[in-house]
């Protein structure tokens, strides 16, 4: 059965086999480039977006530390005002005072209210004793 194969076929096949695995090695090679190529694509694009990224949540980090810096003034301030009230003096020295038996108008001479908040403090101070 094989005496009648002609002697060039086995080389042909052998010729054809060739070809078609170094056209296979084109085809995987150039496939290699193209995924290669989409990857250093991909890779470049994220890493521009993680630089993106980072910017902004520096930018964002360093308002976040200014906002906390104000906030801090603010409150020394507000502390500072609270401390410095002259109204909340007079109104502590007029609490002080009625515990200590001043009247009406004493504490309208001395602390400087009129004599609705008098009344008030001497009110609320005889209340909260009681």
């Amino acid at each position: 059965m094989f005496a009648e194969i002609p002697s060039y076929i086995p080389w042909a096949l052998t010729a054809v086999a060739l070809s078609l695995v170094f056209a296979q090695g084109v085809m995987l090679g150039r496939q290699s480039r193209q995924m290669k190529a989409a990857l250093k694509e991909r890779c470049d694009t994220l890493g521009r977006e993680l630089h993106a990224t980072a910017s902004g949540s520096m930018g964002v980090g360093q308002r976040l530390v200014v906002c906390e810096r104000e906030l801090h003034e603010l409150r020394s301030t507000i502390d500072e005002m609270r401390q410095n009230d002259p109204l909340r003096i007079s109104y502590d020295e007029a609490s002080r005072l009625v515990d200590l038996g001043a009247d009406i108008d004493d504490l309208m001479n001395t602390c400087g209210i009129s004599r609705p908040e008098a009344e008030l403090v001497s009110a609320l101070r005889k209340r909260q004793a009681a």
